[in-house]
């Protein structure tokens, strides 16, 4: 056979090129490494049910970690080397981008495994501090106003633990290196080594905390200093990371800002808060709630402790998708095994919906005023499977994580159908719920926000690379980088106005189905 030679007594192929089985050999030490570091990462986390104690180093509260970070690093308003203040030009731009293709080059030429396994490197903007550290203060000064409450009657401080998200991506990036557990993202300083850039203005906190036209204005500066970087200028965006993790916030200035890559509890199809062409799977990301209640140990984990069927406690009147609460709330009430509860605020309310959680089988999870709400990731570290009735709901990582193996979904038709939902639910068979309750305990960790960050925690799987046939479920920051690339380059060379200008927008109906058991 021509190329090669085959010994009939060994009946093995013999390379006849040393540097190609050297070639062969270096490829598959790499694929090794990469593999070990996956697997080193995954067993560091080990059991996190038991690691989670005050003597772990870790802190998984919002308000301590905050008191912690504040403490070490108060406040600073300097701007970075590379970050201006002003409106730039396009000579401005024009240069950064010429950067950017020699980084670029360089990393495809030198680099024999780029960009598949290699590290995502963001640049984060040091804003002036009223963007970030003052907010960070004038929660920490406020948080113990427990009466300061929403007009739907929900305690803001609360709200802003539940969206979070901001504060816990930015403290893991701006931490030193020598402290920091994520391998799959790195932090860059100059703007022209970056794949991606981190906006870090808190629009939640100043949303809430901030007197309305107060916030409006805040919005706007935020807004134009943003807009007066090369980079965004570059891009119009479309690299950059926003976290608009609170339907409400940011709402006055987000139609200038549509092209940037949003950070999102869900996606609202219904249009009450966002605006159509606004927000969509392709471009952003969605990340789960900063749960209200504290992880389930594994005694309380035990299904021989939960008697009830089917649990749920919050308020049962709601706007818009969350109307259905009502309804549900009529068909199930009175039910054998079914506890149904009015929430309320405050520890009070937390210390019942806590307990009722962890001593139920099932736990209903209904569409609120948006698909989406904080009592789905509190279902999932109390151990209870959740019971999802929202029609339009996505969910975190659903492109690396199967909440089939964790969750029933059921559509709003079929549930509320006279008997259907309890029928459906004694109908699962003990197997198929130990095997979920056994999945939650593996993937309580995905939904775990800390410091410092942890492998296979939520911030990880903001970046975390995962290979994807569909366009429309890239569930990570590293699988959009390419769409990205290809959505800039496009806008820089393609003449505007032309009917060839690619929105980059692809939506598909959202349907819900229970599906199979098994």
């Amino acid at each position: 056979m021509a190329g090669r030679h085959y010994s009939t007594a060994s009946g093995t192929f013999k390379p006849r090129s040393p540097a190609l089985f050297l070639l062969l050999a270096l490829l598959a030490l790499t694929l090794l490494f990469y593999i070990f570091s996956i697997s080193t990462s995954s067993n560091s986390t080990g059991n996190l049910i038991s690691s989670r104690n005050p003597n772990s180093g870790i802190d998984y509260s919002f308000v301590s970690s905050l008191e912690k970070f504040l403490t070490k690093s108060p406040r600073s308003a300097t701007a970075g080397e590379d970050t201006v203040s002003g409106t730039t030009s396009v000579e401005d731009a024009r240069k950064l981008d010429d950067f950017i293709w020699k980084n670029e080059n360089q990393r495809l030429y030198d680099e024999p495994i780029y960009p598949a396994f290699s590290p995502l490197k963001v640049y984060v903007y040091e804003m002036p501090a009223k963007f970030t550290y003052d907010l960070l203060w004038l929660f920490h000064n406020t948080y113990r106003e427990t009466s300061n409450l929403t007009s739907n009657g929900s305690p803001v401080h609360r709200l802003i633990e539940q969206h979070s998200i901001d504060y816990w991506l930015w403290a893991d990036l701006i931490a030193p290196a020598s402290e920091r557990l994520l391998k799959n993202v790195v932090r860059v300083h100059k703007q022209e080594e970056a794949d991606l850039f981190y906006i870090p203005f808190f629009t939640t906190i100043s949303f809430f905390l901030m007197e309305k036209q107060q916030c409006k204005a805040l919005y706007r500066e935020a807004l134009k200093w943003v807009m007066g970087q090369p980079a965004w200028n570059r891009s119009e965006g479309r690299d950059h990371i926003l976290p608009v993790h609170h339907p409400w916030s940011f709402k006055s200035v987000r139609k200038f800002m549509k092209k940037a890559i949003w950070l999102l509890p869900d996606m609202d199809s219904t249009g009450n808060w966002y605006k159509p062409g606004q927000v969509y799977l392709e471009k952003d990301l969605i990340l789960p709630y900063v749960a209200n209640l504290d992880l389930c140990d594994a005694k309380c984990l035990s299904s021989s402790r939960r008697t009830t069927l089917l649990f749920f406690r919050g308020r049962l009147k709601r706007n818009a998708g969350g109307k259905i609460r009502a309804k549900l709330v009529e068909e199930l009430r009175g039910a054998d095994g079914v506890s149904i509860e009015e929430g309320t605020a405050g520890e009070g309310g937390k210390e019942a919906a806590q307990s009722g959680m962890r001593k139920s089988i099932f736990c209903l999870n209904p569409a609120g005023d948006t698909p989406s709400s904080a009592r789905l990731f509190d279902a999932i570290v109390s151990g209870c499977i959740p019971i999802i009735v929202s029609d339009e709901l996505e969910l975190p990582f659903e492109g690396i994580l199967d909440y089939r193996k964790i969750a029933l979904f059921v559509s709003s038709s079929d549930a509320l159908q006279p008997g259907w939902l309890l029928s459906f639910l004694k109908s699962v068979s003990t197997t198929q719920i130990k095997e979920m309750q056994a999945n939650l305990e593996k993937y309580v960790r995905h939904f775990l926000y800390s410091h410092p960050a942890q492998p296979l925690g939520p911030e990880d799987l903001v970046w975390r690379m995962r290979w994807s046939s569909s366009v429309l479920t890239i569930p990570s920051m590293a699988g959009k980088l390419v769409n990205i690339k290809l959505h800039t380059r496009r806008s820089q060379r393609v003449v505007k106005g032309s009917r060839s200008v690619c929105t980059c927008e692809c939506r598909s109906p959202n349907a819900t189905s229970p599906g199979p058991l098994s």
